[in-house]
């Protein structure tokens, strides 16, 4: 079976009602125009993957249930032949906490929209309002429940290192969020884009960005706590593009590959806990054969400080074909750990 697609629709900044100081979602999303219904039906049609693979449509960028009533139903009805021939089976959109009642989700169910995106970021108020977000904690409460009662998959989406933020306060964003039962979570370290509010309070001294080794720490302990509660993280950082990686996002934490940084920090803390002290022994690693390089981290960092903190004198990776977050160790001349 062919595997899932997501077709990604960006509307940049389309129905935001105001403007967060780390947004620009032109260089977050690489867009600069929002889409039209024409380019709805163009970009599904040639982007469809081979007859008989599902397929899902996702309206990403801006906040699509505060564009006007009428835009919505335009963008929707140009999806809706697809779905009805079947060659797309599913749509999903973002939005803010405060574009959600019961009036939209009446239209977003009459257009077969089965999963909602919310951007709530923090669950802390002063944090919402350093950032500009313009809702409170109790609107995402609010939304999630309202989402429930209407039979929409939920995701939400958090952020850390905002202003006002610590790694303490982003760990009780996620136990609120844990409480609310999401369908997923995305985590987004913040960065820092050019041209923005939150470049212009760091250049004035006002704001202190996080770094990709900070958010990498946080951003494996979150990842840990919302897999023990069974929610799965479907999004770590943001996704690159040519203005992030060609010099628009000027600090803070981006790197093109920073969920895999995070997985690393994972499988590195889990190895440590098989192996203990080493004392010069050769110890043999057993993962997922798609985790291999997850292990190893980057340039082998992984290894090479495992070496170094136990002692060993060697670390192999062995791929098995185990459950994909197992890992095993065991010394290579003794029983499995």
């Amino acid at each position: 079976m062919a595997r899932r697609r997501i077709i990604p629709l960006f509307i940049p900044h389309e129905g935001c009602p105001n403007q967060c100081v780390f947004c620009d979602q032109r260089k977050i999303s690489g867009k600069t125009t929002p889409v039209t219904p024409e380019q709805v039906r163009e970009q599904i049609l040639s982007s469809l993957p081979a007859a008989g693979s599902g397929c899902e449509i996702a309206f990403y960028g801006g906040s699509f249930t505060a564009l006007p009533v009428e835009t919505q139903r335009e963008l929707l009805a140009a999806v809706a032949p697809f779905l009805a021939s079947g060659a797309v089976d599913s749509i999903r959109l973002s939005t803010r906490p405060d574009a959600i009642d019961d009036r939209i989700c009446e239209l977003l169910r009459a257009y077969h929209v089965t999963t909602v995106e919310l951007g709530c970021q923090s669950m802390d108020p002063r944090v919402l309002a350093l950032s500009r977000r313009g809702h409170s904690p109790e609107d995402t409460v609010r939304a999630v429940a309202v989402l429930r009662q209407w039979g929409f998959s939920v995701v939400l989406q958090m952020m850390t290192g905002l202003p006002g933020d610590s790694g303490a306060e982003s760990m009780k964003t996620a136990e609120e969020i844990i409480r609310l039962r999401p369908n997923g979570v995305r985590i987004y370290p913040t960065v820092v884009l050019r041209g923005t509010e939150l470049e212009r309070q760091m250049e004035a001294g006002r704001y202190q960005p996080q770094s990709v080794e900070e958010a990498v720490a946080l951003c494996a302990d979150l990842y840990s706590r919302f897999l023990s509660a069974e929610i799965p993280v479907i999004r770590l950082g943001l996704n690159p593009t040519e203005d992030l990686s060609g010099g628009e996002a000027v600090a803070g934490a981006y790197h093109p590959a920073l969920g895999e940084l995070v997985l690393s920090e994972l499988y590195l803390r889990r190895a440590r806990e098989l192996l203990g002290p080493g004392s010069g022994k050769t110890a043999v690693l057993t993962v997922h054969p798609k985790r291999v390089s997850v292990m190893a981290g980057q340039k082998r960092c992984n290894l090479i400080q495992l070496q170094r903190e136990l002692g060993l004198r060697r670390i192999r990776i062995l791929p098995t074909e185990t459950q994909l977050w197992e890992i095993h160790g065991y010394w290579e001349t003794e029983r499995t750990l």
